[in-house]
């Protein structure tokens, strides 16, 4: 977090936390809702100031309960997230995989294949989702440990409908040309229904304050 940050929350430690004012779209796009209403699921408002988008994005962090937030100075304001706290990004440039807020993925422990297609993955940063566009140039990137590309693999893969009888465990997928450092580490696939998804990664995707009895 930015130092400014830090000295505000010691300077300040009981600002009150806030819900529904921030979400982070499927593509890792900051969205604002500016009547605090994002727990209804409306789509809410792009944040298109470069100053603003790196502000958030530098301090962005979460909560061991699983509930991200963007540190404010002295006020919590916590994210509701369409996907995943994290969105995957392929960058070429830089041999790398970056997520939305423009940190270096090092290290993926483990691939999660969902029942709409989409792929998620346990990083050292944190639970993260590929951008749907940069999905297929992934996909031809990594391979099985038998060779396969991983666009093979999840055609397989959806081509059963019980998910339970996959061992897809025992599949792992890597760049054996090591064209991101990230992927240079067998990391093994399951498959999972979308809505197992948070729990099983362990984020919370509509953040929300506890109610108590009056």
């Amino acid at each position: 977090m930015d130092q400014s940050v830090l000295d505000a929350i010691a300077r300040w430690p009981n600002v009150p936390v806030v819900y529904g004012w921030l979400s982070l779209s499927a593509r890792g796009a900051w969205r604002l809702h500016p009547l605090g209403d994002a727990q209804l699921g409306g789509e809410g408002t792009g944040i298109t100031n470069t100053q603003i988008l790196g502000f958030i994005g530098r301090n962005y962090s979460n909560e061991p309960n699983g509930q991200w937030f963007f540190q404010n100075g002295p006020q919590r304001v916590y994210v509701r997230l369409d996907a995943a706290p994290l969105i995957l990004h392929l960058r070429p440039d830089l041999n790398a995989l970056v997520t939305h807020n423009e940190l270096i993925v090092k290290t993926i422990t483990q691939w999660f294949a969902d029942d709409l297609g989409q792929l998620y993955a346990q990083t050292d940063l944190g639970p993260a989702r590929v951008d749907d566009r940069d999905l297929l140039g992934l996909t031809e990137v990594l391979r099985s440990e038998t060779g396969k590309t991983a666009l093979e693999v999840l055609d397989n893969l959806s081509q059963h409908d019980d998910l339970s009888s996959q061992q897809t465990g025992m599949i792992r997928l890597f760049d054996p040309l090591a064209q991101y450092a990230a992927l240079s580490k067998p990391a093994p696939l399951q498959r999972i229904l979308q809505s197992d998804l948070a729990k099983t990664l362990g984020f919370v995707m509509n953040p929300a304050p506890i109610r108590t009895d009056s």
